[in-house]
């Protein structure tokens, strides 16, 4: 059974940094594509970066030239390197992995899930 743990995140303030990881475990982990998402209060579930084996990379509009989506360790982690940070950037945090290549930000289809990590940005 595959497991994803996340961990980072924290508190923030505005123009600051923070980072997020995300470290698969288990049998037969082989995602096409790996992802992050945000759910902030109220507010739907929304893409925030995704990186495909291939490397190539897709961003939400409101955080390109900010947020840098990476992967390592023989592909069973990937990150996310927040800069510039903005009080909007305030929500929970997922990562998540998809069988299928990512040629989007949607969070539909995804296979497995991260718990969830809190940023909070304060302006």
């Amino acid at each position: 059974q595959v497991r994803l743990a996340q961990s980072g995140g924290g508190s923030g303030q505005a123009g600051g940094s923070l980072s997020l990881s995300c470290v698969a475990s288990g049998d037969d982990y082989n995602p096409a594509c790996k992802a992050w998402f945000r759910q902030a209060p109220g507010k739907e579930r929304e893409g925030v970066a995704v990186i495909n084996s291939d490397g190539t990379r897709n961003y939400a509009d409101s955080v390109k030239g900010r947020f840098t989506v990476s992967q390592a360790n023989a592909d069973i982690t990937h990150y996310l390197q927040m800069n510039s940070l903005k009080p909007e950037d305030t929500a929970m945090y997922y990562c998540a992995a998809h069988f299928g290549y990512c040629s989007g930000v949607s969070p539909v289809g995804f296979n497995y899930w991260g718990q969830g990590t809190q940023v909070a940005v304060s302006s």
